[in-house]
């Protein structure tokens, strides 16, 4: 459906120019919020929802299964295929849909009407729950993300990137509590260090108009002021209800997530440090040896607590980053080979001049 100006409200299909600036730049491009799982990142979500021009959902987790499954919907130019897309999307308990609040129908609807792309299509649906906030401006938050940049440009060319850094020893001993993590302290120290390396990536290679960095401590010491320079980035005027991001936690967050409790109190700098009396010390002295350099990039100090470790974990550490990195190596290329035969483009087109209701009346 179209906006009220009749232009379809979405990611474009070519991103701007790296000369322009954030705030010259279109006003409704995708944000994805990214960075190694318990980083802060559901805290930085609620910070952009609760700003008056921007709707972020809890993570959907439709995405990255909906492109994956691309090729089995087809041709999304035939409306038969758009609908059984659709009816995907918003049929399937565990795509979490249900969780935006949204009419399955309506969007349904919607998919079908709109542009025969994936990513018009998902995007559809993150512009309905941005609607539903009378928001113009829409984005997505999921940790692993940072793993998919290239499939989300792939989807949205145009989208913006914020990275979401916290002191690696801290997002590790955040995972080792969380009762949905079912890996070992090793793939957590191996997580943090491939979230820093594919940052590094991404910065390189997107540019400063499409990627963004902010460390997680600075963010809760003074909200106000990194929040500011976001906005900035994001070509957005700062909201200082940004700033209380609890008050929308207590109508958003549900209460069986408990690993999220704290985002429905004030903003603190508590939790800064907390990986020195929740690590051991075989494992502090293992993730300052594995991630030492990246650590003090970001000036985060080493404790040398624990020593060196021993060979026997550094040996495991090792089997366990390079089993990760053959998974990601086999999803590249499979990835890689679907692409050969997709069946049509993915790139999202709403706003594009062919789907412009009011410039073809």
């Amino acid at each position: 459906m179209p906006g009220p100006s009749g232009r379809w409200d979405g990611g474009a299909a070519s991103g701007p120019s790296s000369s322009m600036s954030p705030m010259a730049s279109q006003p409704d491009r995708p944000i994805f919020i990214i960075g190694c799982p318990r980083s802060g990142t559901t805290l930085l979500q609620l910070m952009l929802h609760s700003h008056q021009r921007i709707a972020i959902p809890t993570e959907t987790r439709f995405l990255l299964q909906a492109y994956n499954s691309r090729r089995s919907f087809g041709d999304l130019r035939d409306p038969a295929n758009r609908r059984a897309l659709a009816e995907w999307i918003t049929g399937r308990k565990e795509t979490k849909f249900g969780d935006l609040g949204l009419d399955p129908r309506e969007v349904v609807e919607e998919i079908v009407a709109g542009p025969p792309t994936m990513g018009s299509a998902l995007g559809i649906v993150f512009r309905a729950y941005a609607r539903k906030y009378g928001k113009p401006r829409w984005g997505d938050k999921r940790p692993s993300y940072f793993k998919h940049v290239d499939v989300l440009r792939r989807l949205w060319p145009d989208a913006q990137f914020v990275h979401l850094i916290r002191d690696g020893r801290d997002c590790v001993a955040s995972l080792k509590e969380m009762p949905w993590y079912t890996g070992s302290v090793y793939h957590a120290i191996s997580a943090w260090r491939e979230a820093i390396d594919y940052g590094r990536k991404h910065a390189r290679t997107l540019g400063p108009d499409s990627y963004y960095e902010l460390q997680y401590e600075r963010l809760v010491a003074d909200p106000a002021a990194e929040l500011a320079e976001l906005c900035r980035f994001l070509g957005e005027e700062f909201d200082p209800q940004m700033t209380e991001p609890q008050e929308i936690a207590r109508l958003t967050v549900p209460p069986k997530k408990t690993w999220h409790e704290r985002t429905q109190d004030a903003v603190t700098t508590e939790r800064v440090r907390s990986w020195e009396h929740r690590l051991e010390p075989w494992e502090i002295a293992l993730a300052e040896t594995v991630l030492g350099s990246r650590l003090r990039a970001y000036g985060y100090e080493l404790s040398g607590e624990g020593g060196r470790p021993s060979p026997g974990h550094l040996a495991r550490y090792a089997r366990v980053a390079l089993r990760r990195r053959n998974i990601r190596c086999k999803r590249l290329i499979r990835d890689r080979i679907i692409r050969y035969r997709e069946p049509g483009p993915v790139a999202c087109l709403l706003g594009q001049p062919e789907y412009d209701v009011a410039a073809s009346a």
